[in-house]
């Protein structure tokens, strides 16, 4: 009789640490990460935009050095 209920306080205690191990895992916290739907899209305009200006009244400075009568 003794034996059953040493194997039966095992089977107990093996019972109560696997639940006990199942429910510390189910409450562990979880991090989802999940794509935009929209491609993320990046505006350069500004950039090439200032560029262009600068490259502009360069040419223009030249210009206008090379022929004051223009204007």
């Amino acid at each position: 009789m003794r034996k059953i209920d040493r194997m039966t306080n095992t089977i107990r205690v093996t019972v109560i640490l696997i639940l006990c191990c199942l429910v510390i895992t189910a409450c562990a916290p979880t991090v989802k990460l999940e794509t935009p739907q929209e491609p993320i899209t990046i505006n350069l305009n500004i950039k090439l935009d200032a560029d262009i200006r600068v490259k502009l009244e360069e040419e223009a400075k030249k210009d206008i050095a090379a022929n004051p009568g223009i204007f």
